[in-house]
């Protein structure tokens, strides 16, 4: 009876260790369809800020001189003692605002 023993014996290991082959884990069957790697698109670079504009280049002549005080003011005119004297405040106005005039337009007229 030693022999049956035996053959039970020997046969449960060898059971034992074909069950332990079997718990291991099996590695996965390559997939027959081939996956494409994504499209990577290329990212446009981001818009250029637009250039900062050119500094104004100003055609007013730098001995342009300021605008004269004119004579004929409203206060100078209601302190006048008369009407000649009004007159005179009015003609002198007046030819000082022709004279400016006159260097205005020739400033206009370079800056065209």
């Amino acid at each position: 009876m030693r022999e049956p023993v035996r053959i039970a014996l020997l046969s449960g290991v060898l059971l034992a260790a074909a069950g332990c082959q079997n718990l291991k884990r099996a590695e996965p069957a390559p997939s027959p369809i081939v996956e494409a790697p994504p499209v990577v698109l290329p990212v446009p670079p981001p818009p250029r800020p637009p250039p900062p504009p050119a500094a104004a280049r100003s055609c007013v002549p730098r001995n342009l001189p300021p605008a004269p005080r004119y004579p004929d003011t409203d206060a100078a005119l209601r302190a006048a003692a008369g009407a000649a004297d009004r007159y005179q405040l009015m003609a002198a106005g007046r030819l000082l605002r022709q004279k400016r005039l006159e260097d205005l337009e020739r400033v206009v007229q370079n800056c065209r």
